[in-house]
C-alpha cells in the first residue's frame, strides 16, 4: 500500500503458472505498455492544445472550436487505455480493511467474487460501449459543433479499453485459479 508519490515503478505480478495465461498476460502487459506510452504522448499533446486555445482567444481573439472536442476525444482515449495498465498492477481503489480481518480461505473467496462481479460489469460495459460505437460509425453520427468530428471515435476507444480490461480482469482471475500456493511450489 502506498501513500505517496511513487518514483520507482510498481512490481509486476509474478508469472502465472498455466502457460496459456502466462502467454496472454505477457502479450497483454506490452499492449498495455505501448497504450500507456501513447497515453502519455496524447495527455501532454491535450495540455498543449488547451494551452494553445486560451493564448489564441485571449491574445489573438481567434476562436477554436476544435480544440474542446480534440482534447476530450483525448482524455477519453487516455482515461480507458489506461484502464487495464493500472488493474495490471492492482492499482484500482479497493477496500482492504476486510481482507485482514478474514481467515484466507474466505478471503481468496471475497477476491474471487469481486474479481467476477468486476469482469461482469465490464464486459457488459464494453458490450454497450461496442454497440455505441457501431451505431455511431452506421449513422454517420457527429457531434453538435461546427467541427463535427465523428462520434464513434471516442466509443471505439471506450470499447477498446473497456475490453482490454475486462481482459485484463479475467486473465488475472485465471491467474489466481491456475496458481499454485506457496507451499507447493516449495514442495
Amino acid at each position: 500500500m502506498s501513500h505517496g508519490i511513487e518514483l520507482e515503478p510498481p512490481r509486476a505480478a509474478a508469472p502465472p503458472d498455466n502457460a496459456f495465461v502466462a502467454a496472454a498476460t505477457a502479450l497483454l502487459n506490452k499492449l498495455n505498455h505501448g497504450l500507456m506510452v501513447v497515453s502519455m504522448v496524447a495527455l501532454v499533446l491535450t495540455a498543449f492544445v488547451l494551452t494553445y486555445s486560451v493564448v489564441s482567444r485571449y491574445f489573438f481573439h481567434a476562436p477554436t472550436d476544435w480544440q474542446d472536442e480534440a482534447s476530450v476525444f483525448m482524455l477519453v482515449g487516455v482515461t480507458f487505455f489506461c484502464t487495464a495498465y493500472v488493474q495490471s498492477h492492482r492499482g484500482h481503489i479497493g477496500i482492504e480493511a476486510l481482507a485482514t480481518l478474514l481467515p484466507p480461505r474466505v478471503n481468496a473467496a471475497r477476491l474471487f467474487m469481486v474479481d467476477l462481479v468486476s469482469a461482469l460489469f465490464c464486459a457488459f460495459f464494453s458490450w454497450k460501449s461496442w454497440t455505441l460505437f457501431y451505431e455511431a460509425w452506421v449513422d454517420g453520427q457527429t457531434t453538435s459543433s461546427t467541427f463535427a468530428p465523428p462520434l464513434w471515435i471516442p466509443y471505439a476507444m471506450m470499447a477498446a479499453g473497456m475490453s482490454i480490461l475486462t481482459l485484463q480482469i479475467v486473465l488475472q482471475t485465471l491467474a489466481r485459479m491456475t496458481n499454485k500456493s506457496s507451499s507447493e511450489r516449495a514442495a
